[in-house]
């Protein structure tokens, strides 16, 4: 009988209204401007490290939202593997090889691209499993 009833397939992209965009960019800032200050001594984890898992997630969408509204992206489905996968590639490139080495911006740091890519697999997972828009059980019936 499973067999019979389709998969559900992920709706459109909500790009700036992606409640994962939403929620790393709210957890972005209490990092950035309150948790680090209070608690990085203790946790060093939460000052250099914490932010970059929020990459894919926070900024992914932004950059999409950006291409679609150019006629760069032409669908709105959320972001597919190859997607996530060349932007966490990149940016990496970007961050920590291409500006500390050419315009001494940041510190390079071999970590910082396994946060990217941890941050990149859950928002992966997050955007391409398909959620249904049933609940998953139904009450018993009465009679």
């Amino acid at each position: 009988m499973a067999e019979l009833i389709p998969a559900p397939v992920p709706g459109p992209f909500l790009y700036l209204r992606d409640p994962l965009f939403l929620w790393t960019s709210c957890l972005f800032g209490i990092n950035r401007y309150y948790l680090r200050g209070h608690f990085g001594g203790q946790f060093p984890f939460l000052r250099r490290h914490w932010n970059d898992c929020y990459l894919i997630p926070a900024a992914l969408p932004v950059l999409l939202w950006i291409f679609r509204k150019t006629n760069l992206r032409r669908h709105d489905s959320p972001p597919t593997w190859p997607e996530i996968l060349e932007w966490t590639l990149l940016w990496s490139l970007i961050f920590e090889w291409f500006f500390p080495t050419f315009f001494h911006l940041g510190t390079a740091d071999w970590r910082d691209p396994l946060c990217y890519a941890s941050g990149a697999v859950i928002a992966g997972w997050f955007w391409n499993t398909p959620r249904s828009s049933t609940p998953s059980h139904s009450p018993a019936p009465r009679g």
